[in-house]
């Protein structure tokens, strides 16, 4: 079972990740900001990289959570067919993080794009989830009789993944309400 202070580290760490970056943000910082000593730290991680994938993963988990429990709380909201009920609540859902105070862009893109290299574990990591997302998307489409359904998950998740760019870059606050209208034209000949 993890202890209390490496489950503080990697909070402290994914918090500070969030905000200034993976490679910007430095051990002492961490250190610094968590109270923890660095005696302690390797303890529990035998590198800033294990770190990283730690903070990561707890992201999964913590953002998976949420997501599932807003997408049960926004599903019957929707005035869509109720085959895609789920992922229209999903599209709120991602409106919903990027317009609250915890939105700093999307901590798996950053890690894929600060860690290039496919087989860092830190991009496998960043991939993984993505991989799950889209996997998530697969069973949300389920219901429609899609001919590519593969191509159509792919494009939606392309959608999501612009929306959540152009929040960052651009400031476009509404760019999930956007995705979510461009998702019902790709899905419009299969309603």
């Amino acid at each position: 079972m993890p202890s209390k202070k490496r489950d503080h580290l990697v909070l402290t760490a994914l918090n500070l990740f969030s905000k200034q970056g993976y490679r910007a943000t430095g051990i002492d910082t961490i250190l610094s900001v968590s109270g923890v000593a660095k005696m302690t730290l390797y303890n529990h991680f035998k590198s800033k990289n294990e770190l990283i994938i730690a903070a990561l993963n707890k992201r999964d988990e913590d953002f998976l959570n949420w997501l599932n429990s807003a997408i049960d709380r926004l599903t019957h909201q929707q005035k869509s067919d109720p085959r895609i009920n789920r992922l229209m609540a999903l599209f709120d859902a991602v409106n919903e993080w990027i317009n609250s105070e915890q939105f700093y862009g999307c901590n798996f893109i950053n890690a894929s794009i600060e860690f290039k290299r496919k087989d860092d574990p830190i991009h496998v990591t960043a991939a993984a989830h993505k991989k799950l997302m889209l996997q998530i998307l697969r069973e949300f489409l389920s219901e429609l009789k899609l001919q590519e359904p593969d191509t159509v998950a792919k494009q939606i998740h392309m959608v999501i993944e612009g929306a959540i760019i152009m929040a960052v870059s651009l400031g476009e606050l509404n760019s999930a309400k956007i995705g979510k209208q461009t998702t019902l034209q790709i899905l419009e000949p299969y309603l």
